[in-house]
């Protein structure tokens, strides 16, 4: 036991190594740091990726994290505003001025310098543009204009296009010629005189064609062609169903603007999911790194809703307050419908968000995820129903104090599958999100008819 502990303790200092910067190196920055040793800070960071370096002023204290962007300043890495969250991109650009980001952003790629610029304020936003060279000005300028979330936001606008006329070795002769193309890149799209496009050649797949080759006899015709409107979360859709590792994003004419890669994609899977699991625990997503007040202020909202669904289940309860006066037993038991009944529709809920945003339920099926949820529900109900029954039952000495507590839950969880597989399908298609409403509406409902039913029951049956 000892040696796998040791074994697995080896295995994952190796596997932190491989993908992350460790404890270690920011413990020893932070003293670095705070010596003013600024030799050993130069050594520790040299060897660190951007991505790696973002982290660790992401961990730092803001005197000491302060201090290490000082020490960056007169080398700073622009991809390390790439990597950043939000609130301490916003610091460091604030720190730096907005002379030197500007220098920084016209060294990142298209895609990447507008995902910085977009995260900073109005203000923020318009001085550093007005401090960048016309040329790369309009081109940024031109994509911050589409919609947030549509994929000319995510596409980078450097692709390599070739006119259909071309054999393999003029395209071969053309890349190291050309300066406006991706620094990486995996496929090139063939076009023709008005930029539409007509296929698209893996680079990998080029290099092994005779040179004399016709450009349009090696390439494929089967590409997707993303539309600049389209949402950010419905290319990663397309990406994952079709094993893409590259498309060319179209304007409303047809015509090549810019290309969306793999590395794009996962970034918007990795968000989308970030933020569902933010939504469902009503937090932002830069929640970690705010200022404390205003942590405070954005979490507040949530907590008034959620004190009103309480205070409408303490109404409820009222209303029965001479039964339980009778009954003690009941006030014991009657939490258990509500949060049983609350858990099994919040796994519903998760369940149908899930399908929804992966497009895997629509109207053919709809109505059979919502019977099969129902039935779910039911069967569950009947276990646990039959299962807290007989301990209740048991406990207490009253079989029809159990009979009753079976039979709540069993109602209970059955309107739980049922509200948790329709109101995600009716918030959506009311253009809201599922993610974030369903699950405080069905809560309200589950704890509303849990303590109902139950003490209803109860009311009718037992007093």
């Amino acid at each position: 036991m000892i040696e796998k502990e040791h074994f697995q303790t080896q295995e994952h200092g190796e596997n932190e190594a491989l993908y992350g910067v460790s404890q270690e190196t920011i413990r020893a920055l932070e003293d670095a740091l705070e010596n003013a040793d600024e030799a050993r800070v130069e050594r520790l960071i040299e060897p660190l990726h951007a991505a790696d370096v973002a982290i660790v002023i992401e961990y730092l204290s803001p005197n000491l994290r302060h201090q290490l962007i000082e020490h960056l300043r007169p080398h700073f890495d622009p991809d390390i505003l790439y990597y950043l969250n939000e609130t301490v991109c916003e610091e460091v650009v604030e720190q730096l001025g907005t002379q030197e980001i500007a220098e920084a952003i016209t060294g990142l790629k298209s895609d990447e310098a507008v995902a910085v610029i977009e995260d900073l304020d109005e203000q923020q936003q318009k001085e550093i543009l007005d401090s960048i060279p016309a040329g790369e000005r309009l081109i940024l300028e031109e994509v911050l204009n589409y919609p947030e979330d549509s994929a000319a936001r995510l596409m980078q606008r450097e692709v390599v296009c070739v006119p259909s006329t071309w054999i393999v070795k003029e395209t071969i002769d053309y890349i190291p010629r050309e300066k406006n193309i991706p620094e990486k890149f995996y496929d090139l799209f063939v076009v023709d005189s008005n930029r539409i496009p007509l296929g698209g050649v893996p680079l990998s797949f080029l290099l092994r064609q005779s040179p004399s080759t016709k450009i349009t006899d090696i390439m494929s015709t089967d590409i997707k062609r993303i539309p600049a409107l389209m949402d950010t979360e419905e290319v990663a859709l397309l990406f994952r169903k079709y094993g893409l590792v590259s498309a060319p994003v179209v304007d409303g004419k047809g015509r090549v603007i810019g290309m969306i890669t793999i590395d794009d994609v996962v970034d918007v899977i990795e968000e989308a999911a970030e933020e569902d699991i933010m939504h469902l625990a009503r937090v932002n997503e830069s929640d970690f790194f705010e200022p404390l007040l205003s942590t405070s202020y954005s979490r507040i909202g949530w907590l008034m809703i959620t004190l009103l669904n309480t205070l409408m289940a303490v109404t409820v309860i009222s209303q029965f307050q001479h039964t339980i006066e009778k009954m003690v037993a009941l006030a014991v038991l009657m939490p258990i419908s509500a949060a049983m009944s609350g858990n099994a529709g919040m796994q519903v809920v998760t369940v149908t968000v899930r399908a929804i945003a992966n497009r895997e339920l629509g109207g053919s099926n709809m109505k059979r995820a919502i019977w099969k949820e129902t039935f779910v529900g039911l069967i569950n109900g009947v276990v646990f129903g039959a299962m807290m029954g007989s301990i209740a039952a048991f406990w207490f000495s009253d079989p029809a104090l159990g009979m009753v507590l079976g039979c709540a839950l069993i109602l209970n969880m059955i309107w739980a599958a049922v509200g948790g597989a329709i109101l995600p399908i009716v918030i959506d298609r009311m253009g809201m999100d599922p993610a974030i409403s369903a699950g405080p509406f069905l809560t309200t409902t589950t704890d509303l008819l849990g303590f109902a039913t139950f003490l209803g029951l109860a009311s009718l049956f037992l007093v």
